[in-house]
């Protein structure tokens, strides 16, 4: 990633996508937002693309991300945020075309915004791609479309970065638990999900920051991490780690002071 580039988060007017914008923007670098419905981030330099950006579509990504090189130079970082949540469902309740909706925005979108993107870092030879997403994508629960769409980010992950490597693009992944965004507070809210339940299973007994997950990715993005690529990093607060502990009773109780 070059220091005078231009770094692309979608989804960047919320959740994990604007605390990353707001993270890489304090480190100094210049930061573009795009969002489906585009709303400036108070309080940060990033810069926000005013129009409309459906990542799930392939001429408006085409054309966005010309119009947007054209306007702000070359994009030599890209964090691939946009996405939406599941819905809970039992097998027989899955609807199609809520199915398409969730492998449109999540799936075929980061694949889109990716290659679109990836093909000029790959011509100028250097770059470096994040890609947000799920531990859903490593494990199962009835947010099937959902866990389809992220399982398929890891895998074209894997397959963009070594497609790329000989040209100096790095692709890279994480893969956050669950993050304390204002969409998953509302869920709590609503009763549809428990936090207990959430945080409980973690090693660290707890729920995810998004700030949390900006940091690896800045990391990812960064020269530190210059021989990194085609991962997929859990921030998850050891969910991964601690959800088979209680087929052996439980994670063992924190000490008290």
């Amino acid at each position: 990633m070059s220091a005078d580039g231009t770094i692309l988060v979608t989804g960047g007017s919320r959740g994990i996508g604007a605390s990353t914008a707001t993270l890489l923007a304090d480190q100094g670098h210049r930061v573009v937002i795009v969002d489906i419905a585009p709303e400036p981030i108070v309080g940060t330099t990033a810069i926000l693309w005013p129009a409309p950006f459906d990542v799930a579509s392939e001429s408006a990504v085409v054309a966005g991300i010309a119009d947007i090189e054209k306007a702000h130079g070359p994009i030599t970082g890209l964090v691939n945020a946009a996405g939406v949540f599941g819905k809970m469902h039992t097998i027989d309740r899955v609807r199609m075309e809520q199915w398409d909706r969730e492998v449109n925005i999540d799936l075929r979108g980061t694949f889109l915004v990716a290659r679109s993107v990836g093909i000029a870092m790959a011509k100028r030879q250097h770059g470096a791609i994040v890609n947000v997403a799920s531990v859903a994508g490593m494990t199962s629960g009835p947010i099937h479309a959902y866990t389809a769409a992220k399982a398929g980010v890891i895998q074209i992950t894997q397959t963009l970065a070594a497609e790329w490597g000989r040209t100096g693009v790095r692709v890279n992944a994480v893969s956050p638990g669950f993050t304390r965004t204002a969409a998953l507070e509302a869920g709590i809210a609503s009763g549809a999900l428990n936090k207990d339940l959430l945080a409980n299973p973690t090693a660290m007994n707890r729920l995810v920051e998004p700030m949390e997950v900006a940091h690896a990715i800045a990391w990812l993005l960064s020269p530190q991490s210059s021989g990194v690529t085609g991962i997929n990093l859990p921030v998850d607060a050891g969910y991964i780690a601690g959800t088979t502990w209680a087929a052996y009773g439980g994670l063992p109780v924190a000490p008290r002071n």
